[in-house]
């Protein structure tokens, strides 16, 4: 038997797996103890890995070379690799000459790498020229792209996994890590263990099973986490819980920042988004006197 060191290919948390293979075929994957994103451990999805690559699935439910049907509804038949690629092409371009560039579009994966997306917009806008381009990693992660790159200067966020042990105010918003990241949040629940003093705030307007280890919910209502942000930010300056001089050493625009927030009272922020005033002024003071807050 042959073990191989991977990466599990389903969420973005990265665990390590080892691979277990016979010859060509894949028999078992279990988590890697020595990857530093899992120590060992794998979820569900990530413990039945190997069976996506059973022979039964690899040999009869996917395809293995290019299949085309000779007129709607008949069976496929086995085609080669070039007479695939000059069918597509052809028919594309048939499109586009009987009814124009912007009757065709693209929707491009969200896996490619910079120069393969640079590609296909140099074949959408300056061959085909059509506007209709998209890909999932703009449309899904667009928002956060922005956010980071105009608050710190890289779309990169500035924390690790390691943060969580050294955490005593985390603040969880609209993400349900119980399910959607499970490693990841066993290692919240070990931060939790090994430190019961710190305090975990989840903002949702779902009571998923990630608020089942908060210490403080906010149930807000959908759309208003700017609300909420501003009325925190409202609350930290009104208390004096910001630090002026590390402010004015390292960001800029702030004075504005403070000019949109000025408006955002708890009694208006708790109406727009729904919830206790009391939670609000706490979830504030969390944020803001912890020793040490991880969003």
């Amino acid at each position: 038997m042959k073990e191989t060191r991977s990466t599990c290919p389903y969420c973005g948390v990265g665990c390590g797996v080892i691979i277990e293979s016979q010859g060509d075929q894949i028999t078992g994957v279990r988590g890697d103890p020595d990857h530093p994103a899992n120590f060992g451990r794998l979820c569900t999805k990530g413990s039945t890995l190997h069976l996506t690559a059973t022979a039964e699935v690899t040999r009869q439910t996917r395809l293995l070379q290019p299949m085309q049907r000779a007129q709607r509804g008949a069976a496929p038949q086995a085609t080669t690799w070039d007479s695939a690629l000059d069918t597509a092409a052809d028919k594309f371009a048939q499109v586009i000459r009987d009814h124009g560039p912007d009757a065709v579009g693209f929707y491009v994966s969200g896996q490619l790498l910079t120069e393969d997306y640079y590609v296909f917009n140099k074949l959408a806008k300056g061959l085909v020229g059509t506007n209709n381009i998209d890909t999932n990693s703009r449309l899904c992660m667009s928002s956060a792209v922005a956010g980071y790159k105009k608050t710190l200067g890289a779309d990169s966020p500035p924390a690790c996994y390691d943060d969580f042990k050294d955490a005593q105010c985390l603040f969880i918003v609209g993400s349900n890590t119980a399910w959607a990241h499970p490693i990841l949040f066993r290692r919240i629940e070990d931060a939790k263990r090994a430190n019961p003093a710190m305090k975990i705030i989840v903002a949702d307007p779902r009571r998923t099973d990630t608020a089942e280890i908060a210490d403080l919910f906010l149930p807000i209502q959908p759309g208003t986490d700017v609300m909420l942000f501003h009325g925190m930010l409202h609350l930290m300056l009104w208390e004096g819980w910001t630090r002026p001089d590390y402010i004015a050493a390292h960001t800029s625009g702030f004075d504005a920042l403070k000019s949109t927030v000025r408006d955002c009272t708890p009694d208006k922020v708790a109406q727009v988004c729904g919830i206790d005033k009391a939670d609000l002024l706490e979830a504030a003071r969390l944020f803001a006197t912890a020793a040490a807050t991880l969003s």
